[in-house]
């Protein structure tokens, strides 16, 4: 469904994205892990058009990906991205923030949407709190909330770049829960995270990367229970035993 071929992304001088080949099935959950700076996030920023590439190529279903607004609007009706600070409307409700995108983009009626929303918002464990401004929930409440309007927008994927990543480490486990429905349930999902752990249990795949360049792409349990490259091996193990 998602295609890399050779692409390659820089800022100014610096070389950020040096090549990247991949291929992302539908229903199949990929997560992206490494090192602080390795591109995973400059690499999802350029699967939703947040930032152009300089060459190479990104499909979706066989479309090209690329700076017209045409192509970024297209996408971003069939792509939806959760960030890693959530990104909220803070002068809008919970239900309100869920409602915007299916009502301003995609141009539904609004009745319809207030039903999908509201039933979203119960599905991820938040039905009681859809009269609520961002900053009357905790982290992982307004996680769920940017959850809850990425699946609004009805998309062929997901995109999430880091999402437990701003929370307490008591409000990850509520965050985690809805993503592995959500993998259960086999949506596409490309994910960015430091949770390995996560990754092992819930992804199909796991893509490393280090210095802009994958390095090591194959099922998460082989990947992260016994990986071939000597640089996976080495990050796993400062990840996973940092007292060394």
């Amino acid at each position: 469904m998602i295609r890399f071929e050779n692409v390659h992304k820089s800022f100014g001088k610096l070389e950020v994205l040096k090549g990247i080949d991949a291929r992302i099935a539908k229903g199949e959950v990929v997560c992206l892990i490494g090192p602080s700076g390795s591109g995973k996030s400059t690499l999802l920023r350029c699967v939703n058009g947040l930032e152009d590439y300089q060459s190479g190529e990104i499909t979706i279903d066989g479309a090209r990906i690329d700076a017209h607004a045409a192509s970024i609007h297209r996408l971003r009706t069939r792509v939806s991205m959760v960030f890693q600070r959530f990104n909220l409307f803070p002068h809008r409700t919970a239900l309100e923030n869920v409602m915007e995108g299916p009502v301003h983009v995609l141009k539904q009626p609004k009745a319809q949407v207030r039903e999908r929303a509201t039933a979203l918002l119960e599905r991820v464990g938040l039905a009681a709190k859809i009269d609520a401004m961002p900053d009357q929930l905790s982290g992982g409440q307004q996680q769920r909330v940017a959850i809850a309007r990425a699946l609004a927008m009805q998309p062929d994927a997901i995109l999430l770049d880091e999402p437990t990543s701003a929370l307490d480490p008591e409000m990850v486990g509520e965050v985690l829960s809805v993503m592995r429905a959500l993998a259960a349930e086999k949506m596409t999902m490309l994910i960015v995270t430091h949770e390995i752990e996560f990754a092992r249990q819930v992804a199909d795949r796991v893509l490393f990367l280090d210095g802009g360049r994958i390095v090591e792409d194959g099922p998460a349990r082989e990947v992260i229970g016994s990986p071939r490259h000597p640089r996976t091996q080495d990050f796993l193990r400062r990840v996973t035993h940092p007292e060394g």
